[in-house]
């Protein structure tokens, strides 16, 4: 006996949502920042991510160890993730040990979107093609600025929604600033940012 239509496009209907379940990529991100980074990635939302945001207020070498701590925490509550990424900054952390939380990194597979010097070096990139070093407070000024504000606040939480029709030049931009770089010292390229790299991996890129 032949079954009904509507059954068959219900079955249909719950294989395809099975399927889009299946194929969604899980990231744990540890930010630097408490707010700041964790308000803007949160934002990220699509049928092909799933995005756990934490803020630690530790430096960056202390921030790798958290994440390998809480990797594996996770992992014996049965929470997996596809990809495991540090978000921290340069600002006034000495060469070598901004340099060694990078290898610590990559010899955990975790991957890391630093900016030196300061995560705002991402918001101005939206708007402009920086490639001179400049203090956190100018970053700040450009960004109120650019978005026509009367000052910065650091962890206004629609600032994910005011960069969004920007974002494509900022990913360009970024990786403009990073490939201007013949030698990559990161602990010593001021400005640069891995940070566009981790927003297209959120993108399914």
């Amino acid at each position: 006996m032949a079954k009904p239509k509507s059954q068959g496009r219900s079955q249909a209907y719950k294989l395809r949502r099975f399927e889009t379940r299946e194929v969604r990529k899980r990231f744990l991100l540890i930010c630097e920042g408490t707010k700041t980074e964790p308000n803007y990635f949160k934002e990220f939302r699509s049928n092909q991510t799933v995005v756990e945001a934490e803020g630690f207020a530790k430096d960056p070498r202390s921030l790798v160890d958290t994440a390998i701590e809480l990797r594996k925490q996770k992992r014996l509550k049965g929470q997996e993730f596809d990809e495991v990424w540090c978000v921290f900054d340069r600002d006034d952390v000495p060469p070598g040990k901004f340099n060694a939380a990078l290898s610590q990194a990559e010899a955990n597979n975790i991957k890391v979107a630093y900016s030196n010097e300061a995560f705002e070096l991402w918001y101005v990139l939206h708007f402009e093609y920086l490639n001179a070093g400049i203090p956190r407070k100018d970053y700040q000024a450009k960004i109120a600025k650019h978005l026509g504000l009367p000052s910065y606040k650091k962890n206004d939480p629609s600032l994910y929604a005011r960069l969004l029709d920007y974002r494509k030049d900022a990913i360009a931009n970024a990786a403009r600033l990073l490939e201007s770089y013949p030698s990559p010292n990161p602990a010593q390229d001021n400005p640069s940012t891995t940070i566009h790299l981790l927003v297209e991996a959120l993108l399914g890129r």
